[in-house]
């Protein structure tokens, strides 16, 4: 079947929101993605339709059942399969000619530079909990200069945050350093979400459980987030409108129907932000008791 490929015709469809010559820039572009569950996947996906010919996608975990309701590559063919290996798979059935570099054991101290090696932009897709491996690949992405970009399901929308090189850095907007877990996982929240839009509506709100690692998510979430960060990621790329960088970040909420762009200088430090941290603080500390 890859002899009945063509570039050129697979992606003519995006011509007009691109030019031709943009496409070829996307073309050989290379995007490290790292996380591949709800919102990587869909994100890894999103970029492959986009025509993104090169990728570096990481993970170390395999399809289970709980994944259905979110996750673009579980059904029941994929089952007990690694995710890396089953989203490899699936990009290049939307292009032959991606090229595919597997991290299967995920990003790791010891290979993050290989992983963010050679790449233009960094889109992160690992779970809310793993937040020393996101420090580590947005540290990892600052120095080296590469944008990074990360986009959360919250509720039935998305918040997109974007640390572009020689901006504000992960640690400098989200100032988790030294911090207790517990402080650590309040202050991604407060970071990723400063307007809070989903929080009006949740309805079983013991689902939330920090202790043990889960809560609720949606698919209408991923998607979301898949759109604001392909729509970011082309934008980085082809070098072409205005994206605003931390300490920006906005948030869209379907179901409340409403959109907002926060701007929070000093991150988690700002006194706003203060405020929204003495309000999760409680509900974590309950979470955990």
């Amino acid at each position: 079947m890859a002899n009945l490929f063509d570039y050129r015709r697979a992606f003519s469809r995006n011509i007009g929101w691109v030019t031709e010559q943009e496409q070829q820039k996307i073309r050989t572009s290379r995007v490290a993605v790292a996380g591949l569950g709800g919102v990587g996947g869909a994100h890894a996906l999103t970029l492959a339709r986009l025509g993104v010919g090169s990728f570096h996608i990481a993970d170390f975990d395999d399809f289970e059942v709980h994944n259905f309701n979110r996750q673009v590559g579980a059904s029941m063919k994929t089952l007990g399969r690694p995710k890396a290996e089953v989203l490899a798979e699936m990009v290049q059935d939307i292009n032959p000619e991606a090229e595919v570099k597997v991290f299967a054991r995920g990003v790791q101290a010891e290979n993050v530079g290989e992983f963010l090696d050679g790449v233009d932009v960094y889109v992160d897709g690992i779970d809310f909990f793993a937040i020393e491996a996101r420090r580590r690949l947005f540290k990892e992405s600052y120095e080296r200069g590469i944008h990074a970009l990360t986009a959360a399901p919250l509720g039935m929308g998305a918040a997109l945050l974007y640390f572009k090189p020689g901006g504000v850095s992960f640690e400098d907007y989200f100032k988790v350093e030294g911090r207790s877990e517990q402080e650590q996982y309040a202050r991604f929240i407060a970071g990723l979400s400063p307007a809070m839009l989903q929080r009006h509506y949740i309805v079983v709100p013991e689902a939330v459980d920090f202790a043990s690692r889960k809560g609720p998510s949606t698919m209408m979430a991923c998607d979301f987030c898949a759109g604001l960060m392909g729509t970011s990621v082309l934008k980085v790329l082809l070098g072409r409108g205005n994206l605003r960088a931390a300490p920006w970040a906005m948030q869209f909420d379907a179901y409340s129907q409403k959109l907002r762009f926060t701007w929070r200088p000093g991150g988690n430090s700002n006194p706003l932000q203060q405020l929204m941290l003495r309000f999760i603080r409680p509900i974590l500390r309950g979470s955990f008791e």
